[in-house]
């Protein structure tokens, strides 16, 4: 579930309200504008868990309990723990999105989330493949394929392209789950600040507290890349 036509469609599924509502329920301009929110940023209220709803529910009143949720998803302890790094709900959001995106899985996304944090702590690039990739579905087309990044992509001009730009992207790059948001609130402690896919453990990343160590973590995995033929 990347984006609110997919939630909208999924939740049409279950419930007697069409995914057009839905959709426009959750992008109407006025309710936008109450909460503070865009297009875009709409997303980081979507916190995916299980809901019970009447099969013959209001799209307005489906996207108010989406709402309800997210507003008590970020009281107590949450709410600490964001403010203990700095970073404000959205921003949570936002980062949980580009490690969903970097890791799928659940046992490295705390590492991952370290690792980010480190970045951010030092000013340094974020350098997240996962947000040049959408920063170029955005220019291209959201329905493309792209399985490798090169130095072409990585001067993409978007404000979610974090290779050319400091800090995070403005919004979600997809719809964090509950895993990712929890990694992002419960980082692990390290002093990683680089990562890279690791071929011999398919789904993981070797990671590195400095450039030497990445550059040979790289050259393994571009080496992977190469003999597999994998070009885009």
């Amino acid at each position: 579930v990347e984006s609110v036509a997919d939630v909208a469609g999924m939740a049409a599924k279950q419930l007697k309200i069409d995914s057009t509502e839905i959709f426009n329920a959750l992008t109407n301009t006025d309710f936008l504008a109450i909460e503070n929110l865009d297009y875009a940023t709409v997303r980081s209220i979507i916190i995916p868990n299980t809901y019970e709803f009447y099969w013959n529910v209001s799209a307005n009143a489906f996207r108010d309990r989406l709402l309800k949720e997210y507003a008590g998803f970020w009281v107590g302890e949450n709410r600490m723990l964001a403010e203990g790094l700095n970073l404000s709900p959205l921003q949570v959001s936002v980062l949980a999105s580009i490690v969903e995106k970097e890791t799928a899985k659940t046992d490295e996304m705390p590492v991952v989330a370290g690792l980010y944090i480190n970045r951010l702590q030092k000013g340094m690039l974020l350098q997240s493949d996962p947000t040049v990739i959408y920063a170029k579905r955005l220019k291209e087309g959201m329905d493309i394929e792209i399985n490798r990044v090169f130095y072409v992509d990585l001067e993409i001009d978007s404000p979610y392209n974090t290779y050319k730009y400091v800090g995070l992207p403005p919004a979600p790059i997809t719809i964090p789950t509950l895993q990712a948001l929890s990694a992002v609130l419960h980082a692990n402690n390290h002093s990683y600040i680089f990562m890279c896919a690791d071929p011999e453990r398919p789904g993981y990343h070797s990671f590195a507290a400095n450039l030497n160590q990445h550059n040979i973590n790289k050259q393994k995995y571009v080496k992977w890349l190469n003999d597999n033929k994998i070009l885009r």
